[in-house]
């Protein structure tokens, strides 16, 4: 049975799966008899986000696996792996937006008349926002409250959606309310947005490869796991500290010195105290493992 956790995540992804089929839906339609290529390119981008929910909806369940024979330190990277999925996807989008939108632009240079688009369309992307720019905030809310990289990432990607509406609507009003001149403003406003996405994008894929590679905790971290070692009783120079993150977890490896007369019971007693310490800290499912060293 899931955990509170996982199902929370369910919660809030499913929500947007939703949302995203809705907006999907919607978009396309008003891009079509709206006569918007920057409407019918929003709701591609809507269709991503329906997709990246699913990916994530499917890594999270796997990365709330318990340990096992095949996975000691656990299943958390899989949900690493799903915000690299999602900030690749992210790219792709933003990348074919940038393409498609510089086409545009060669052709009215060449002399080719942009249509001008259906208030529907106008309608659409303002509703886009609105929604988008909400689920956003919920979806960010509930993301760093459960601490969760894919949750977050997703996020991302819906705030992405709503930068992306508000392109479409720069773009759409300009071309309807301001004449045959102004309908450039459309694919221009688009690149400006798919160069905010493919940033988003970025920052997403490395955050996600750093900890696929292992990357250590930020250093603030890492000396805050010092001090809790070390102000542990007759505990001495706690050293070769080792990091890294699985998933939402983190694991710690760690040498400490004690008293070379201290009786195995009592270090084990220290290791203990150690372990609880840093997982009132850093949460249950905190990785823990210390070696014990004689003083000098």
């Amino acid at each position: 049975m899931a955990d509170k956790r996982t199902k929370q995540i369910y919660r809030v992804t499913i929500l947007g799966m939703f949302v995203n089929m809705v907006l999907f839906i919607f978009k396309l339609v008003a891009g079509i008899f709206g006569r918007s290529g920057a409407m019918i390119a929003d709701a591609v981008h809507s269709a991503s986000d329906f997709a990246t929910d699913i990916v994530v909806l499917a890594f999270v369940q796997i990365s709330a696996k318990p340990r096992d024979d095949d996975h000691k330190w656990g299943h958390g990277k899989y949900e690493t792996l799903a915000s690299l999925i999602i900030g690749v996807a992210l790219f792709a989008v933003g990348v074919e937006i940038l393409v498609d939108s510089a086409e545009k632009i060669v052709a009215v240079a060449a002399g080719k008349e942009l249509p001008r688009p259906g208030v529907i369309a106008i309608i659409a992307a303002a509703m886009s926002i609105v929604v988008k720019e909400a689920l956003y905030q919920y979806t960010m809310r509930v993301g760093k409250r459960l601490d969760s990289p894919s949750v977050v990432a997703n996020a991302w990607h819906h705030r992405s959606d709503a930068l992306s509406s508000i392109g479409a609507l720069l773009g759409i009003g300009a071309a309807y309310f301001l004449g045959e001149k102004w309908r450039i403003a459309d694919p221009i406003a688009a690149i400006v947005v798919a160069a905010l996405i493919v940033k988003v994008a970025y920052d997403l894929c490395r955050t996600a490869l750093a900890e696929l590679l292992e990357k250590s905790l930020p250093k603030d971290v890492e000396d805050d796991i010092l001090s809790i070692i070390a102000a542990t009783p007759n505990v001495h120079k706690p050293h070769n500290l080792r990091t890294r993150r699985i998933g939402s977890d983190i694991a710690i490896e760690v040498h400490i010195r004690v008293d070379g007369s201290m009786t195995v019971t009592d270090s084990h007693e220290i290791s203990r105290e150690i372990e609880m310490a840093l997982r009132n800290r850093f949460g249950e499912r905190t990785a823990v493992a210390i070696h014990i060293e004689p003083l000098k």
